[in-house]
């Protein structure tokens, strides 16, 4: 019982355009008993997170890790790590940073069954994590219903015109009024300096991480969804984001039977987030129903809190998740 530290060496990830490594670490927590099989549950971190952070120690609050040893799950839990050089991933594959939706469906998942007692059925597997994490987990089992069966998602990227295009002007003008217009000085100046100390920092970083991953081109070079002079929308560019929204996406006809064939869906977030992911929630939960998902194998819920210390919500719904992924039809 408890936790081992593994490498996975990525052929998705090799030759990324961002130039990071295609070895990986991988953490997985197994009960420890190879006489059973287990389900399995996949964590995802959020925007700058790295994998090895869900070790932290940090004073007066249980780490993530901790939690899982305190709980101790009938499951083996997978964390899977997908940090880049400009933040995060979002866990697509996209031109701009690389293949994080392959590289975990294709080879992380057979890789942990390989080596570990799950389950190896969707039904069996689900996966969870915050914000961009919780984005992952709520669009990655609508593109693989055949390797997910159920998610939870805390305060996930969702309905994109509250999370992100309020950030827009606040990065044109932080973009014309320090660096020229110019992301690329941007960059040059951050990876320069101590990272976040200047405060237009985190919205730079964002904006330009999701740009990345929703609206890259071929070639690698990346289109902005808002004019940097104005921070006006680019429509075209704007809608190849808005086909990312996790929202439009579980409205689409495609995406209902995979809904209603999950076995769980957690959806949470703080009433005062910062970022208006309670809305995005909301709307989530509502396309849920809309799509005609099971009202006992869904969880809704809008607790008194922000985007920070949302820790603790992690283990209820592990614990949920595994009970819904342990039953045998």
């Amino acid at each position: 019982m408890g936790w081992q530290r593994l490498e996975l060496e990525s052929h998705a990830l090799r030759g990324n355009p961002l130039g990071d490594p295609s070895t990986r670490p991988l953490h997985v927590w197994s009960p420890g008993d190879d006489t059973r099989r287990y389900p399995s549950v996949y964590v995802i971190q959020g925007m700058t997170g790295m994998v090895d952070a869900w070790f932290n120690v940090t004073p007066f609050v249980e780490s993530f890790s901790a939690a899982v040893d305190r709980v101790a799950p009938d499951a083996v839990v997978v964390l899977v790590d997908a940090f880049t050089a400009v933040g995060g991933s979002q866990f697509v594959d996209s031109p701009g940073t690389g293949r994080y939706h392959t590289y975990l469906c294709e080879e992380v998942v057979p890789f942990v069954d390989a080596r570990f007692p799950t389950l190896a059925a969707r039904e069996h597997r689900g996966i969870q994590g915050k914000s961009s994490g919780g984005y992952g987990a709520m669009i990655t089992p609508l593109l693989r219903p055949d390797q997910f069966g159920a998610l939870a998602t805390h305060a996930g990227d969702a309905l994109f015109e509250c999370c992100y295009q309020l950030e827009f002007p606040q990065a044109a003008r932080a973009l014309r009024d320090h660096y020229d217009g110019s992301y690329e000085r941007f960059w040059k100046s951050f990876r320069s300096r101590p990272a976040w100390t200047e405060k237009t920092d985190m919205v730079l970083v964002n904006t330009y991480a999701m740009a990345a991953c929703y609206s890259a081109n071929d070639d690698g070079s990346i289109d902005l969804p808002f004019d940097i002079a104005t921070g006006e929308l680019v429509p075209d560019v704007w809608e190849r984001w808005l086909q990312w929204d996790p929202v439009r996406m579980a409205r689409l006809p495609r995406h209902a039977e995979t809904l209603r064939r999950l076995r769980g869906i957690w959806i949470d977030a703080g009433r005062s987030d910062e970022y208006y992911l309670d809305l995005g929630a909301t709307a989530f939960h509502r396309a849920v129903l809309a799509a005609g998902g099971n009202g006992d194998a869904v969880r809704f819920e809008l607790f008194d809190g922000t985007h920070s210390n949302m820790t603790w919500r992690y283990s209820l719904s592990l614990a949920w998740l595994v009970e819904r992924l342990s039953i045998t039809l």
